[in-house]
């Protein structure tokens, strides 16, 4: 007869409220463990499941993956494994795979339906290795450059990184969770985990549960909207209490208010940081029921956890309620991604797709359209044929892992810098020599310098090297030594000797072409004033090379805007555009400006656009109503072009302080020379609604700035005023 859980007429939760019954208290709390392949011995691994049924493995690679699901079959209730991996842009940790640009160069194309596609392809090269969820993606706000995960996040803005969010949702879970191609994903880390004090990884986040609402919370409602299937709790605390430990947060706001049906994980030993590093707990005990107590349904790694939560519901000090509840939504989404109907055991296989010509051909579509032009005199790009050598100097020229970014075979799960890539990664140098080779340009190449090493800097032959090209291309920036987990910055400044590679280049005289290869933004004012040109193509993937050089040649036109501020100083923190009136007096620092380097939204093309004729389908509207924001926008320059029109809005009086401007919503268009177009942008006037001090979402009556144009700078912004009545 068969089992009442395997009748798939039921629903997913129906199915698993059949299975749950059946489970003993010691299958139930493995479910809720997931183990890290990388930490622990096969044979300590071949235990977990078969002694402790652990629900979950992560970083599970190759044959290993066949053989932990057929382990399964040895339990009791047969219940299938689910495997994570870190799929961060692109399976990366797969050699071999599809690297995208990492969040933050991505971001910067402003393009959904692309970022969707990355998420699509990011899917089937996955599931095509077996493994069934991505820790992806990352809905953290990148406000404190020095922190060192900004290159991992969509930007600085709330509306734009939900925006993306759910776009790359989408891609990953497909139309069905059940479809062999569809995989997890995971939003993470909750909440405010980004802002930790002075950009200190897993830190305190000093901010009050008002100010998490109003800024840190809205991408993750985006997610639960967009049908987000897990959650991963961050490391860090908020206001001191760990967030890992906090009902407020996890049960509370996540699960009870905005309705997430899905399951949350712990970020890597979360509930044993609650001892070691937070110490707000003496035993694995007393960290165990605090994690559980709080809404935490799979613990990630801490595998004291499971011993201790057996031993928690034996000595009645919680209630098996609660692991109940936490099984069910395990068991919920293994039954709805089809793992107990045959895709578990499946064998791995479709090594053929992995960096496949469809899936490059988005990659190199979504590379494109992610470089930002920072600046452009005298129209030094695109390349014209004036140029018969150029030079190609700087140490991320010719450096694989630099452009690539952190979160890919190099560094995780761990770290090979000496790997050798199995598809191909095309560099700045390799790019620039494809198309220069086309137009019969010679190309001349130096190293220069180090990024790390000030001592290994060669100034008289990059020196040379410069002098007998026509122009010169320094590519500089970071590397991964300088991104990633444990590697906040101080200084946001030029590392090693590149400051002084720059000025000998400069004193060539030949125009200088700077190209930044960058896990975030840094502070180079130098740069601005004294560069010919600069593009901005951050940790741009596999093709990023191919992608700059189409850009720099003229093949392409660029079309990116900064979804993230540039300063011109580290002290000169934070720069993000939506900030807070009320500094004193001139409103700067007395040796610094207010502004930002460079601006969130800014960015150039070959073309140029004007704005003009900014207008509001009404003037004046109720709280429920949805206002269409309309302006023509013209191309006015001699190239087809793409143009992201962005809208911003300004509460002009409100009860508490709000900031300058919002984004409240974006569109990219084409346009060809001499077209204009009237774009229109649908306002709903609910997300005007700012939060009181009791926590009330209140749209308030009153005037709004709305703003319209092609950058967040209030130069490139038209204005009208639109009434909410009360």
């Amino acid at each position: 007869m068969q089992k009442e859980y395997m009748n798939t007429a039921l629903s997913p939760r129906e199915r698993a409220e059949k299975l749950l019954p059946l489970m003993t208290l010691e299958e139930k709390v493995g479910q809720m463990m997931q183990i890290s392949s990388n930490r622990v011995s096969f044979e300590e691994a071949d235990e977990w499941v078969v002694k402790r049924f652990a629900g979950s493995f992560l970083h599970t690679l190759e044959d290993r993956i066949d053989h932990i699901q057929n382990l399964t079959k040895q339990t009791r209730l047969q219940i299938p494994m689910l495997f994570g991996i870190d799929a961060i842009h692109g399976h990366a940790l797969h050699n071999g795979a599809t690297i995208f640009p990492t969040q933050l160069a991505m971001s910067c194309s402003w393009n959904p339906e692309l970022i969707e596609k990355a998420g699509r392809v990011t899917a089937r090269e996955v599931s095509a290795d077996g493994l069934h969820w991505t820790f992806s993606p990352v809905l953290c706000i990148g406000r404190d450059l020095r922190w060192g995960r900004v290159n991992e996040t969509f930007g600085e803005d709330p509306y734009l990184i939900g925006e993306l969010a759910a776009a790359i949702i989408r891609g990953y879970q497909g139309d069905s969770l059940s479809a062999p191609d569809s995989i997890l994903a995971c939003a993470k880390h909750y909440l405010g985990y980004g802002e930790s004090v002075g950009g200190r990884d897993s830190y305190d986040t000093q901010a009050s549960m008002r100010k998490v609402r109003e800024v840190f919370l809205p991408p993750f409602k985006k997610a639960v909207e967009a049908g987000c299937a897990t959650f991963m709790a961050g490391y860090e605390s908020i206001d001191g209490t760990p967030v890992s430990a906090d009902p407020r947060i996890l049960r509370q706001l996540l699960k009870e208010e905005l309705g997430f049906e899905g399951f949350v994980v712990t970020d890597w030993d979360n509930v044993g940081s609650l001892i070691y590093i937070q110490r707000i707990s003496d035993d694995i005990s007393d960290a165990s029921k605090k994690a559980i107590e709080a809404g935490n349904d799979m613990i990630m790694v801490t595998t004291d956890f499971y011993n201790a939560a057996i031993k928690l519901v034996r000595d009645g000090k919680i209630p098996e309620t609660l692991i109940d509840e936490a099984v069910k939504r395990i068991l919920t989404i293994k039954f709805a991604m089809g793992l107990f109907d045959g895709r578990a055991q499946t064998s791995r296989g479709g090594d053929h797709i992995f960096a496949c010509d469809t899936h490059n051909q988005v990659n190199l579509e979504l590379t494109r359209e992610s470089m930002v032009l920072l600046k452009n005199d005298n129209a030094t790009l695109p390349l014209g044929s004036g140029i018969k050598k150029l030079a190609v100097i700087g140490p991320n020229a010719d450096d694989m892992q630099s452009q690539v970014g952190d979160w890919t075979f190099y560094t995780h799960p761990d770290a090979n810098p000496n790997a050798v890539p199995k598809a191909e990664i095309v560099t700045m140098l390799s790019g620039i020599r494809e198309q220069a080779g086309k137009r019969g340009i010679e190309v001349l190449y130096h190293r220069g310098c180090d990024i790390m090493d000030k001592t290994d800097f060669q100034p008289d032959q990059a020196y040379e090297t410069a002098m007998q090209a026509d122009a010169v291309i320094a590519v500089i920036g970071d590397c991964i030594y300088q991104n990633g987990e444990g590697k906040d910055r101080a200084n946001l400044d030029l590392s090693g000797s590149q400051q002084m590679l720059l000025e000998h280049l400069k004193a060539t005289g030949k125009p200088l072409i700077v190209v930044l290869v960058n896990g975030k933004p840094l502070s180079i004012p130098w740069v601005a004033q004294n560069a010919d040109a600069i593009l901005e193509v951050f940790n741009p993937g596999a093709l990023g090379g191919r992608a700059a050089a189409e850009i720099l040649f003229g093949e392409i036109n660029p079309s990116g805007k900064l979804s993230i501020s540039f300063p011109y100083h580290t002290g000169q923190l934070p720069v993000y555009y939506n900030q807070l009136p009320g500094w004193h007096g001139e409103q700067k620092y007395m040796d610094m400006p207010r502004e930002p380097l460079y601006s969130f939204g800014y960015g150039l093309s070959y073309t140029s656009f004007s704005y003009s004729n900014l207008r509001l389908s009404k003037a004046q509207c109720g709280k429920e109503d949805t206002v269409t924001v309309s302006v023509d926008v013209t191309n006015t320059g001699s190239r087809d072009g793409h143009e992201i029109v962005q809208l911003y809005v300004r509460d002009v009086v409100s009860s508490v302080v709000t900031s300058f401007k919002s984004l409240k919503g974006f569109k990219k268009v084409f346009l060809k020379k001499g077209e204009t177009m009237t774009v229109s942008i649908s306002l709903d006037i609910a997300s005007l609604a700012l939060v009181t001090p009791e926590e009330r979402y209140v749209v308030e009556p009153g005037d709004f700035s709305i703003m319209a144009g092609s950058s967040s700078r209030d130069e490139d912004l038209l204005k009208a005023t639109l009434t909410v009545l009360p």
